[in-house]
């Protein structure tokens, strides 16, 4: 501050600026004062700026330092490498302020990164540039002969644009030997001039008196103002109108409506008849002002409002008035009107926001200036002071920096995908009554950071396709979806590699990842691979970049691509043949031959019929097979007619679409009991006694049917409880769904359940499918009694 006003001295001492400069920080308000004199040249210093403020030199220009002024920003400029404040245009404190008492111009110093500001005012002081100036230049006055000694006569007083001891001004009148100048000074320090008379008048030695008025002022250097008085003196009426008092004091709203009465003067005349009539009339000197906001009735005296008042525009008005007789010359008297206007509230706040920080990032952190905001009220005192407030809840706040100045900040935490854009209206209002009030309303817009990974509908897809499909078919479509915005919403999908088996994952499926499309890249085997089980990856673009799996079960669906194949002993192959010796001495259903044959494919498509196809002469054969067992049986007891060498074709069919089939055949030899081997021999012993050998056969098929039963139930329940109570997790491998399937009209069943593997690990283990078929043939005449479990076989289908 010392070498502020150091500074301040040196340039008031030297002769080519002619100015005071002072600069002063206040502790604690934040604001910078300096002072400049108007008409200050340009190029004329003001301040240090940058260094009153602590910024570095070298930082004015990067963090771009200017200042910026809401009316006057063109006559005080900053100079950007040095951060001296200079005048930059002519400054006229009178056009600039008027007769305010204090004149200042209020300037933002801003600088950005970080955004910062801070407030300067300048004063601008007031020089004597303004000569007092009279309303006119020859004033004419009548003074009748007859006027008494001591006659006073009001003067208009000059009037001087400045403010001060510049605008205070002294009167001097020219030596006269019959007036003399008499000054009196008011409540409101307004002088009042009046003309007296000091010696009588005589108008035949003196008709008229010439005299010179001067003003100065107190200035330094003084300037002066003059205007001439013309005093002629009148002969006859001799009395004047008089005024109760000289000066008439009114105070009136500002809202005062036109034509409201603003007194009504009532002066007397002395004097009889047309001397003593009264003619009211403003005075012909005052102010265009006056006469545009007041108007007189010349009968009654009544003087009321013309126009519109406004207390912004002028505080005070003086009212000259005059009290004219109709004699012969006329008289008049004279008295003043000084009318104070009242301030009401009338004006509105208003409110200015600038240097907006947009947009602003969802993860900024608390307390980061969004905007500044600037208010004002015309108004003067309580109608003047102004809060500024934000209408409704938000994440942000008004915090107050200085007088009618506040900083919009952040004052909660913000979240772009609950709310993108803010709409905050401010609310200034002032300390009237009624308080009026006006809004700004600014546009808040929040900027995305990558919070949000992409998340699928659901954490496991179940997808099921045809085993034989094409290489490069679409199977499936995962999409996930980013509450983000922009490359921070831009999700890509990839595989989770890993091993299916000996092989890669990546050699049977592939993701497309823009779309999410899932491609089987080679045909799918059901009999190699049941299931496929992988994930997923979703990722978006942001950085750094987030992401989130979801696991897919491939079914693959059995088709009908493998034809039934032979097992039986001695027959490979499609067309096989085996030989059989069979006695003549054979009764209906004797079993002879058996015919086996497996099918690699599941449920219906490895369900298996046998058939005996007709013979191409369309002779009947005494044999028949077993529709789901595949025995060869005698359909009744041999006899002559029949040939001794039967060749039987056993056709083996599933149940796909299309069918599957292939052939057995079946030679058989009919020869006496005597001629078979041995092995034959002892088939055809427990032929003799097919009762008890099927008896025992049907106890141990019981018994094992149970077991088994009785464990896959248990191992079923043992599986849904931990279903149930695991989460399951990568590698664990899911059964197929069981199937019942219902057989022809013939009433059998088949219940299939369909193979396992544990695609996790790669590890194949072997696939098992258990079939039992009841085909519940009907009896022929030729049938063996009490053998209802005869035809019931049960075998077990190897697989891998």
């Amino acid at each position: 501050m010392v070498s502020s006003l150091r500074r301040g001295r040196e340039v008031w001492q030297c002769p080519l600026l002619s100015l005071l400069l002072l600069a002063a920080w206040e502790v604690g308000s934040g604001q910078l004062h300096y002072s400049v004199s108007e008409e200050a040249k340009h190029g004329t210093f003001v301040g240090r700026i940058a260094q009153d403020l602590g910024l570095e030199l070298a930082e004015l220009v990067p963090r771009l330092f200017r200042v910026a002024s809401k009316d006057r920003g063109d006559l005080l400029e900053v100079n950007q490498q040095n951060g001296v404040l200079f005048v930059n245009s002519r400054i006229d404190r009178e056009e600039l302020c008027g007769r305010s008492a204090e004149c200042s111009i209020h300037l933002e110093v801003i600088v950005d990164r970080p955004l910062q500001v801070f407030h300067v005012e300048v004063e601008v002081k007031d020089i004597n540039d303004n000569p007092p100036v009279f309303s006119i230049t020859v004033k004419t006055i009548r003074f009748p002969e007859s006027r008494l000694l001591d006659s006073r006569f009001p003067l208009e007083g000059a009037s001087d644009a400045d403010i001060g001891v510049n605008a205070l001004i002294s009167y001097k009148l020219s030596s006269s030997e019959f007036f003399f100048l008499d000054i009196q000074t008011n409540d409101e320090l307004s002088q009042s001039l009046f003309l007296v008379l000091r010696k009588s008048l005589d108008r035949e030695e003196t008709a008229e008196i010439n005299l010179l008025l001067e003003a100065t002022d107190g200035g330094k250097p003084e300037l002066t103002g003059t205007v001439q008085i013309l005093i002629k003196v009148l002969d006859v009426n001799d009395n004047e109108p008089t005024f109760a008092q000289s000066v008439y004091k009114v105070q009136l709203l500002e809202n005062t409506t036109n034509g409201t009465l603003v007194v009504k003067l009532n002066a007397s005349d002395a004097d009889e008849g047309s001397n003593g009539e009264i003619v009211y009339s403003l005075s012909s000197d005052i102010s265009s002002s006056v006469q545009t906001k007041f108007k007189i009735d010349n009968s009654s005296g009544e003087v009321r409002t013309k126009g519109k008042l406004d207390y912004e525009e002028t505080k005070f008005y003086d009212i000259h008035v005059i009290a004219s007789d109709k004699g012969t010359p006329s008289m008049s008297g004279h008295c003043k009107i000084s009318v104070k206007l009242v301030d009401i509230n009338d004006n509105t706040p208003e409110v200015s926001i600038t240097s907006l920080s947009l947009p602003i990032q969802e993860n900024a952190p608390l307390g980061t200036v969004i905007a500044f905001i600037t208010v004002s009220d015309r108004d003067s005192g309580t109608n003047g002071q102004v809060t500024c407030t934000l209408m409704a809840h938000s994440p942000f706040k008004l915090l107050s920096t200085f007088k009618n100045y506040y900083s919009l900040v952040l004052d909660s935490a913000l979240d772009r995908e609950t709310i993108a854009d803010y709409k905050l209206v401010v609310i200034a209002r002032d300390g009237g009554s009624p308080s009026l009030w006006a809004t700004a309303s600014v546009s808040v817009e929040v900027a995305d950071v990558n919070d949000n990974a992409p998340v699928f509908a659901q954490p496991e897809y179940t997808v099921f396709v045809k085993e034989n499909n094409p290489p490069g078919c679409h199977i499936f479509t995962v999409s996930a979806q980013d509450a983000d915005a922009q490359e921070n919403a831009l999700v890509s999908y990839s595989l989770v590699e890993r091993r299916v088996g000996e092989r890669a994952l990546s050699s049977y499926v592939s993701v497309h990842a823009e779309s999410g499309k899932v491609y089987a890249l080679q045909p799918l085997d059901h009999e190699e691979l049941e299931l496929l089980q992988f994930q997923v990856s979703a990722r978006d673009a942001g950085v750094p970049p987030l992401g989130s799996n979801v696991t897919l079960q491939v079914f693959v669906l059995d088709e009908n691509d493998n034809a039934p194949k032979l097992l039986t002993p001695g027959v490979g192959g499609t067309g096989g043949v085996a030989s059989e010796l069979v006695p003549w001495s054979v009764g209906a259903g004797h079993v002879v031959a058996k015919v086996r044959a497996v099918d690699a494919d599941s449920g219906y498509n490895a369900w298996l019929t046998y058939e005996l196809q007709v013979a191409a002469d369309g002779s009947r054969s005494p044999f028949r097979v077993g529709l789901y067992t595949g025995e060869v049986s005698t359909a009744r007891s041999l006899d002559e007619s029949d040939a001794p060498r039967q060749r039987l074709v056993v056709l083996v069919k599933d149940h796909g679409e299309p069918s599957l089939t292939a052939t057995a055949t079946v030679l058989l030899s009919l020869v006496e009991r005597g001629q078979t081997p041995k092995a034959s021999s002892r088939a055809l012993a427990g032929a003799a006694d097919p009762e008890m050998a099927l008896v025992n056969v049907n106890v141990y098929l019981i018994i094992a049917i149970c077991a088994v039963s009785s464990l896959l139930v248990l191992t079923l329940l043992l599986y849904m409880a931990f279903r149930c109570s695991v989460v399951p997790t990568e590698g664990a491998c899911k059964p197929g769904k069981p199937r019942l399937v219902c057989s022809s009209a013939m009433g059998s069943w088949s219940y299939s359940q369909q193979r396992r593997q544990r695609v996790c690990s790669g590890e194949v283990p072997p696939k098992t499918d258990l079939m039992a078929f009841s085909p519940s043939l009907p009896q022929g005449p030729d049938s063996a009694e009490g053998q209802p479990l005869s035809e019931s076989k049960y075998f077990g289908k190897v697989g891998f």
